[in-house]
């Protein structure tokens, strides 16, 4: 009677490969703990000498691509390849190494593999991840002559290496594609043609592709939606946008835990100018992330109701949620322009005590907030403290020191940039003209303006024609602003004729104020600027009979004269007080406070 220990000769090889394999799975533990490449080598070297099932060799290979991000996968002999293997070592280095993962797939043609279904989405990802379109293009090839394309995860891969390298033609052409009528498109394929469309900026293809995948009875996911509703955004379509809120709500998508489509909408709304529409949605939304509160703050100051983001941020501070620097870059700009300080300052604290490196965009609107707060002094002190400082710094300081009048500096800071070797733009040209014309400098002034072209290969804006006769106009120039005028390869708009208009003011200069108003009416039909100043310029001569008859005209066309208003910061709050404007509840005291700083002024011999 045998030993139960004694084998047969004839199973002694298979119970010797089931001991091998036994022992690995043993080690498997080790395997996936090692935390460097040569402990993993002598893994592999045990692999080689012994066998291994093949979730194993997938760990090994797994772990080494992790650790030496694909560096060491030439080293390794790949030992009876298949293309299984191929298929996930390529799967690995997609994202790690893709130029190896492309490699790798050529190294399975030229040993006489195939590539199949699984091969192709990972080689044409590594394609994308490293934007090599001439191997994209001939895997497409490739795919065509095998049938692989046929493939739904071949196919949306393939767009979406066409979509990357941004070829919309190639995009649209691959998924109309009818040489393979047994080619699928499933969901993710329209969400590919509609995203490049969005994307490449072409919004109201990807509009018509969306109401297209409708029809063609898809029902669209939460990704679909927030990228058609940035569709309608960039479209500025409010009818539009709404058509596809109704169909949202329509269609019962359960939008209580999706706050990326909650925030879609309340940009579109925002961005088409529904205020209200967009604040019903934020107020109604049951969860809000960071972007909820930065699309309302900055939606609203877009549209420039700064008090109202304000507002909104300080309801964001009071549930304690962490602003992150988008936040504070609107808000500083907020603060710049209703004048609010004391908030600004308090970002600027905010940003010290969490040592958030303020340079970049959130140093430019540090800059640009304490300039139009009055503190120059403190811009200029951001400034120089700005380790990196970029063309939209310096374009802040100069148009900021240019408000403030201080022209010489301006042009100083404007003459560091080209030592330091940043290019001007057109903006930092509208500063540099504005201080010239503010302190008067003509030859500055011309020098820059005929620099633009000359030496920046820039062309000027109306803007810039607009501040070189503002330039003229304040130092008497009339003549020469009258031919800069006549001279321009563009259409002058209203910033040009008001500049000029202002000129006529200045020098008393009626006929010619008369002609420029015509023009001014002209383009903007229901501005009320043109008439009030004209009305002033004839007042001005005591021509009361042609002031009384303009003002008559502007009744007669409905133009509204915009009211004066003034904002004013107490404690946190803001007042707002318009002229002749007697609804504050405090009005009497504040009418009597204001007769007492009056006569207490002219006491001390002021001229009010």
């Amino acid at each position: 009677m045998a030993s139960p220990l004694t084998v047969a000769s004839g199973s002694r090889c298979n119970d010797i490969n089931t001991f091998q394999q036994l022992s690995l799975l043993h080690q498997s533990p080790r395997l996936e703990s090692s935390k460097s490449v040569g402990q993993l080598k002598q893994f592999h070297a045990f692999i080689i000498k012994t066998g291994s099932p093949q979730h194993q060799t997938q760990i090994l290979y797994d772990k080494i691509i992790s650790l030496s991000g694909g560096n060491e996968i030439e080293n390794l002999s790949l030992q009876n390849p298949q293309v299984y293997l191929y298929n996930f070592i390529i799967q690995c280095l997609s994202n790690a190494n893709p130029l190896e993962a492309i490699a790798l797939y050529r190294e399975m043609l030229i040993k006489g593999l195939l590539p199949n279904t699984y091969t192709l989405p990972y080689v044409l990802k590594a394609c994308w991840q490293s934007q090599s379109l001439r191997v994209g293009q001939q895997v497409h090839a490739y795919s065509m002559k095998t049938a692989l394309l046929s493939n739904v995860y071949v196919f949306n891969t393939l767009m979406r290496l066409y979509a990357v390298c941004r070829l919309i033609k190639a995009v649209h052409k691959l998924f109309h594609f009818r040489q393979h009528p047994e080619a699928q498109r499933d969901l993710v394929s329209w969400t590919t043609l509609i995203q490049a469309y969005v994307k490449m900026d072409y919004p109201t293809e990807a509009i018509i592709s969306f109401f297209d995948m409708c029809e063609a009875n898809l029902r669209p996911d939460g990704m679909i939606l927030v990228i058609v509703l940035s569709a309608c955004s960039k479209l500025g379509d409010l009818s539009l946008g709404t058509k596809i809120h109704r169909y949202i709500t329509d269609n019962h998508f359960n939008l209580s835990p999706d706050v990326f489509i909650h925030n879609a909408l309340i940009d579109m709304y925002l961005k088409c100018g529904n205020i209200p529409s967009a604040r019903k949605v934020f107020d109604e939304m049951p969860v809000k992330n960071v972007v909820s509160w930065n699309s309302m703050i900055a939606g609203l100051t877009q549209r420039g109701q700064f008090k109202e983001a304000l507002d909104i941020f300080r309801r964001m501070q009071g549930l304690g949620l962490k602003p992150d620097d988008f936040t504070l870059v609107c808000v500083l700009n907020s603060c710049a322009n209703i004048g609010w300080l004391e908030l600004g300052k308090w970002v600027h604290t905010y940003l010290d005590k969490n040592h958030i490196n303020t340079d970049g965009f959130i140093g430019n609107a540090l800059v640009d907030m304490y300039a139009k707060c009055g503190r120059i002094d403190q811009a200029f002190g951001v400034f120089r403290s700005m380790k990196c400082r970029d063309v939209y710094s310096y374009t802040a300081m100069i148009v900021g020191l240019a408000i403030h009048g201080e022209a010489w500096k301006a042009l100083d800071i404007f003459s560091e940039m080209s030592q330091v070797g940043i290019e001007p733009d057109e903006v930092t040209f509208v500063g540099v003209l504005s201080a010239c014309s503010h302190a008067g400098l003509v030859e500055e002034g011309c020098k820059h303006f005929l620099d633009m072209s000359r030496v920046y290969n820039l062309q000027p804006q109306t803007e810039h024609y607009g501040c070189m006769v503002d330039l003229f106009g304040r130092a008497g120039l009339i003549r020469e602003a009258l031919d800069l005028i006549k001279s321009m390869p563009l259409v002058p708009d209203a910033f040009v004729w008001g500049a000029l208009l202002g000129a006529c003011k200045i020098h008393a200069k009626v006929e010619l104020a008369e002609i420029v108003m015509e023009n001014l009416v002209r383009i903007e039909p229901e501005g009320d600027g043109a008439y009030i100043l004209m009305t002033n310029i004839y007042s001005s001569k005591n021509r009361w009979k042609e002031a009384l008859k303009l003002r008559k005209k502007m009744k007669e066309r409905k133009v509204k004269k915009t009211p004066g208003c003034s904002l004013v910061e107490v404690y946190g709050e803001f007042y707002e007080f318009r002229k002749g404007d007697k609804s504050h509840p405090k009005t009497l005291e504040i009418y009597k406070l204001l007769d007492e700083i009056m006569h207490q002024s002219k006491n001390h011999g002021y001229i009010l």
